[in-house]
Protein backbone atom coordinates (compact mmCIF):
# COMPACT_ATOMS: atom_id res chain seq x y z
CA UNK A 1 0.00 0.00 0.00
CA UNK A 2 1.12 3.55 -0.67
CA UNK A 3 1.09 5.35 2.67
CA UNK A 4 3.05 8.50 1.79
CA UNK A 5 3.60 10.90 -1.08
CA UNK A 6 6.96 12.69 -1.34
CA UNK A 7 6.87 15.97 -3.25
CA UNK A 8 9.67 18.00 -4.73
CA UNK A 9 9.24 21.77 -4.20
CA UNK A 10 10.69 23.85 -7.07
CA UNK A 11 8.78 23.56 -10.35
CA UNK A 12 6.60 20.81 -8.87
CA UNK A 13 4.53 22.73 -6.30
CA UNK A 14 6.14 26.17 -6.64
CA UNK A 15 6.65 27.57 -10.13
CA UNK A 16 10.19 28.72 -9.42
CA UNK A 17 11.20 29.19 -13.05
CA UNK A 18 8.37 31.70 -13.53
CA UNK A 19 9.39 33.58 -10.37
CA UNK A 20 12.98 33.81 -11.64
CA UNK A 21 11.85 34.80 -15.14
CA UNK A 22 9.59 37.58 -13.84
CA UNK A 23 12.33 38.85 -11.51
CA UNK A 24 14.68 39.03 -14.51
CA UNK A 25 12.05 40.90 -16.56
CA UNK A 26 11.49 43.47 -13.78
CA UNK A 27 15.24 43.99 -13.17
CA UNK A 28 16.24 44.10 -16.83
CA UNK A 29 13.57 46.75 -17.40
CA UNK A 30 15.62 49.10 -15.21
CA UNK A 31 18.59 48.70 -17.57
CA UNK A 32 16.29 49.37 -20.52
CA UNK A 33 15.08 52.57 -18.85
CA UNK A 34 18.63 53.69 -17.96
CA UNK A 35 20.55 52.70 -21.09
CA UNK A 36 18.00 51.64 -23.71
CA UNK A 37 19.29 48.03 -23.79
CA UNK A 38 17.13 45.26 -25.19
CA UNK A 39 15.85 43.58 -21.98
CA UNK A 40 15.68 40.14 -23.63
CA UNK A 41 19.29 40.30 -24.79
CA UNK A 42 20.33 41.66 -21.43
CA UNK A 43 18.62 38.82 -19.55
CA UNK A 44 20.41 36.28 -21.78
CA UNK A 45 23.72 38.03 -21.06
CA UNK A 46 23.12 37.99 -17.28
CA UNK A 47 22.18 34.31 -17.31
CA UNK A 48 25.31 33.49 -19.33
CA UNK A 49 27.66 35.54 -17.11
CA UNK A 50 26.03 34.11 -13.97
CA UNK A 51 26.52 30.52 -15.13
CA UNK A 52 30.16 31.14 -16.04
CA UNK A 53 30.99 32.92 -12.79
CA UNK A 54 29.10 30.42 -10.63
CA UNK A 55 31.01 27.49 -12.07
CA UNK A 56 34.34 29.25 -11.39
CA UNK A 57 33.94 29.38 -7.59
CA UNK A 58 35.40 26.80 -5.19
CA UNK A 59 31.86 26.12 -3.93
CA UNK A 60 30.65 24.91 -7.35
CA UNK A 61 31.00 21.15 -6.71
CA UNK A 62 29.21 21.56 -3.39
CA UNK A 63 26.35 23.53 -4.95
CA UNK A 64 25.95 20.87 -7.63
CA UNK A 65 25.86 18.10 -5.03
CA UNK A 66 23.30 19.92 -2.84
CA UNK A 67 21.34 21.15 -5.87
CA UNK A 68 21.63 24.97 -5.87
CA UNK A 69 21.56 26.57 -9.31
CA UNK A 70 23.27 29.80 -10.45
CA UNK A 71 20.04 31.82 -10.37
CA UNK A 72 19.35 30.85 -6.76
CA UNK A 73 22.83 32.21 -6.08
CA UNK A 74 21.66 35.53 -7.52
CA UNK A 75 19.08 35.98 -4.74
CA UNK A 76 19.91 33.65 -1.84
CA UNK A 77 21.71 34.82 1.31
CA UNK A 78 22.86 31.36 2.50
CA UNK A 79 22.72 32.14 6.23
CA UNK A 80 23.39 28.48 7.00
CA UNK A 81 25.79 27.08 9.58
CA UNK A 82 28.12 24.76 7.63
CA UNK A 83 31.49 25.88 6.29
CA UNK A 84 30.48 25.50 2.63
CA UNK A 85 27.40 27.66 3.11
CA UNK A 86 29.49 30.22 5.00
CA UNK A 87 31.77 30.38 1.95
CA UNK A 88 28.75 30.90 -0.27
CA UNK A 89 27.49 33.67 2.01
CA UNK A 90 30.84 35.44 1.48
CA UNK A 91 30.87 34.85 -2.28
CA UNK A 92 27.33 35.83 -3.29
CA UNK A 93 27.38 39.62 -2.80
CA UNK A 94 30.35 39.90 -5.18
CA UNK A 95 28.83 37.27 -7.47
CA UNK A 96 25.61 39.26 -7.84
CA UNK A 97 27.44 42.49 -8.57
CA UNK A 98 29.94 40.85 -10.96
CA UNK A 99 27.30 38.90 -12.94
CA UNK A 100 25.16 41.97 -13.61
CA UNK A 101 28.20 44.23 -14.24
CA UNK A 102 29.75 41.73 -16.69
CA UNK A 103 26.42 41.45 -18.54
CA UNK A 104 26.27 45.25 -18.90
CA UNK A 105 29.83 45.18 -20.19
CA UNK A 106 28.92 42.48 -22.70
CA UNK A 107 26.40 44.97 -24.12
CA UNK A 108 29.01 47.74 -24.18
CA UNK A 109 28.12 49.47 -20.90
CA UNK A 110 30.79 50.00 -18.25
CA UNK A 111 28.92 50.91 -15.05
CA UNK A 112 29.85 48.78 -12.00
CA UNK A 113 27.76 50.97 -9.70
CA UNK A 114 24.62 50.25 -11.74
CA UNK A 115 25.64 46.58 -11.93
CA UNK A 116 25.72 46.52 -8.14
CA UNK A 117 22.31 48.21 -7.96
CA UNK A 118 20.80 45.62 -10.32
CA UNK A 119 22.46 42.82 -8.35
CA UNK A 120 20.63 43.96 -5.21
CA UNK A 121 17.35 44.69 -7.00
CA UNK A 122 16.99 41.15 -8.42
CA UNK A 123 16.66 39.48 -4.97
CA UNK A 124 14.00 42.03 -3.99
CA UNK A 125 12.02 41.28 -7.16
CA UNK A 126 12.33 37.50 -6.65
CA UNK A 127 11.04 37.72 -3.10
CA UNK A 128 7.99 39.68 -4.28
CA UNK A 129 7.10 37.06 -6.88
CA UNK A 130 6.26 33.64 -5.42
CA UNK A 131 4.15 31.59 -7.83
CA UNK A 132 2.33 28.42 -6.84
CA UNK A 133 0.89 26.16 -9.55
CA UNK A 134 -2.89 26.34 -9.81
CA UNK A 135 -3.40 22.69 -8.89
CA UNK A 136 -1.00 22.59 -5.92
CA UNK A 137 -3.37 23.40 -3.05
CA UNK A 138 -6.37 21.42 -4.28
CA UNK A 139 -4.10 18.37 -4.71
CA UNK A 140 -2.59 18.73 -1.23
CA UNK A 141 -6.06 19.30 0.26
CA UNK A 142 -7.29 16.05 -1.28
CA UNK A 143 -4.25 14.06 -0.10
CA UNK A 144 -3.92 15.46 3.42
CA UNK A 145 -5.28 13.04 5.99
CA UNK A 146 -5.29 10.10 3.58
CA UNK A 147 -1.51 9.97 3.10
CA UNK A 148 1.55 11.13 4.96
CA UNK A 149 3.06 14.03 3.01
CA UNK A 150 6.78 14.78 2.88
CA UNK A 151 8.52 17.64 1.10
CA UNK A 152 11.91 16.57 -0.29
CA UNK A 153 13.79 19.50 -1.74
CA UNK A 154 17.33 20.18 -2.87
CA UNK A 155 18.97 23.41 -1.78
CA UNK A 156 20.19 25.64 1.00
CA UNK A 157 18.00 25.43 4.13
CA UNK A 158 18.03 29.23 4.38
CA UNK A 159 16.92 29.71 0.78
CA UNK A 160 14.34 26.90 0.69
CA UNK A 161 12.88 28.14 3.99
CA UNK A 162 12.73 31.65 2.50
CA UNK A 163 10.62 30.23 -0.36
CA UNK A 164 8.36 28.54 2.20
CA UNK A 165 8.15 31.74 4.28
CA UNK A 166 6.87 33.71 1.29
CA UNK A 167 4.32 30.95 0.52
CA UNK A 168 3.39 30.07 4.14
CA UNK A 169 0.22 28.17 3.16
CA UNK A 170 2.34 25.22 1.95
CA UNK A 171 4.09 24.28 5.19
CA UNK A 172 1.11 22.96 7.25
CA UNK A 173 0.38 20.25 4.68
CA UNK A 174 3.63 18.40 5.35
CA UNK A 175 4.40 15.86 8.06
CA UNK A 176 8.10 16.27 7.33
CA UNK A 177 10.20 18.75 5.33
CA UNK A 178 13.62 17.48 4.22
CA UNK A 179 16.12 19.93 2.70
CA UNK A 180 19.27 18.51 1.13
CA UNK A 181 21.52 21.19 2.63
CA UNK A 182 20.46 20.11 6.14
CA UNK A 183 21.17 16.47 5.36
CA UNK A 184 24.49 17.04 3.57
CA UNK A 185 23.68 15.24 0.31
CA UNK A 186 21.31 16.20 -2.51
CA UNK A 187 18.92 14.28 -4.76
CA UNK A 188 19.57 11.86 -6.50
CA UNK A 189 21.78 10.52 -3.68
CA UNK A 190 19.92 7.43 -2.40
CA UNK A 191 20.88 8.13 1.22
CA UNK A 192 18.65 11.25 1.18
CA UNK A 193 15.64 9.17 0.09
CA UNK A 194 16.44 6.50 2.69
CA UNK A 195 16.61 9.24 5.33
CA UNK A 196 13.20 10.59 4.22
CA UNK A 197 11.66 7.09 4.38
CA UNK A 198 13.10 6.52 7.85
CA UNK A 199 11.55 9.77 9.16
CA UNK A 200 8.10 8.32 8.40
CA UNK A 201 9.11 4.73 9.37
CA UNK A 202 8.24 3.50 5.86
CA UNK A 203 9.53 0.90 3.45
CA UNK A 204 10.45 1.95 -0.11
CA UNK A 205 7.27 0.42 -1.61
CA UNK A 206 5.04 2.39 0.81
CA UNK A 207 5.92 5.81 -0.64
CA UNK A 208 5.92 7.42 -4.07
CA UNK A 209 8.04 10.38 -5.26
CA UNK A 210 6.53 13.20 -7.33
CA UNK A 211 8.86 15.65 -9.05
CA UNK A 212 9.67 17.54 -12.24
CA UNK A 213 13.36 16.65 -12.53
CA UNK A 214 14.35 13.33 -14.09
CA UNK A 215 17.98 13.61 -12.96
CA UNK A 216 17.24 14.31 -9.28
CA UNK A 217 13.69 13.36 -8.22
CA UNK A 218 13.12 10.41 -10.52
CA UNK A 219 16.65 9.01 -10.63
CA UNK A 220 16.95 9.24 -6.84
CA UNK A 221 13.66 7.42 -6.30
CA UNK A 222 14.67 4.67 -8.72
CA UNK A 223 18.02 4.24 -6.94
CA UNK A 224 16.22 3.21 -3.74
CA UNK A 225 13.50 1.22 -5.52
CA UNK A 226 10.69 3.74 -4.92
CA UNK A 227 7.98 4.31 -7.50
CA UNK A 228 8.09 7.74 -9.11
CA UNK A 229 5.78 10.17 -10.88
CA UNK A 230 7.35 12.64 -13.31
CA UNK A 231 5.25 15.81 -13.49
CA UNK A 232 5.97 17.11 -16.97
CA UNK A 233 3.85 20.25 -17.20
CA UNK A 234 5.97 21.94 -19.85
CA UNK A 235 6.44 19.08 -22.33
CA UNK A 236 10.11 18.47 -21.59
CA UNK A 237 11.97 15.82 -23.56
CA UNK A 238 12.47 12.58 -21.69
CA UNK A 239 16.04 11.28 -21.32
CA UNK A 240 17.31 7.82 -20.37
CA UNK A 241 15.85 8.05 -16.83
CA UNK A 242 12.51 6.23 -16.73
CA UNK A 243 9.82 7.32 -14.27
CA UNK A 244 7.20 4.77 -13.20
CA UNK A 245 4.51 7.23 -14.33
CA UNK A 246 4.38 10.50 -16.25
CA UNK A 247 1.66 13.12 -15.74
CA UNK A 248 0.92 16.65 -16.95
CA UNK A 249 -1.25 17.79 -14.01
CA UNK A 250 -1.11 16.89 -10.34
CA UNK A 251 -4.77 15.77 -10.44
CA UNK A 252 -3.64 12.72 -12.44
CA UNK A 253 -1.92 11.52 -9.27
CA UNK A 254 -5.18 10.35 -7.69
CA UNK A 255 -5.84 7.71 -10.36
CA UNK A 256 -2.29 6.38 -9.96
CA UNK A 257 -2.59 6.13 -6.16
CA UNK A 258 -6.00 4.42 -6.38
CA UNK A 259 -4.68 1.92 -8.93
CA UNK A 260 -1.58 1.09 -6.85
CA UNK A 261 -3.60 0.62 -3.67
CA UNK A 262 -6.25 -1.53 -5.38
CA UNK A 263 -3.45 -3.72 -6.73
CA UNK A 264 -1.89 -4.00 -3.26
CA UNK A 265 -5.25 -5.04 -1.72
CA UNK A 266 -5.74 -7.73 -4.37
CA UNK A 267 -2.25 -9.09 -3.78
CA UNK A 268 -2.83 -9.39 -0.04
Amino acid sequence: MIKAVFFDLDDTLLWDQKSIKDAFIATCKLAQERYGVDPILFEEAVREEARNLYSSYETFEFTKMIGINPFEGLWGNFLDETDEFKKMKEIVPGYRKDAWTAALKALGIDDPEFGSELGERFPQERRKLPFVYEDTFETLDALKGKYKLLLLTNGSPDLQNTKLTITPELVPYFDQIVISGDFGRGKPDPSLFEHALSLLSLEKDEAIMVGDNLMTDILGASKVGMKSVWINRHNKERNEVMPTYEIKQLAELFGILDELNEKALKNN
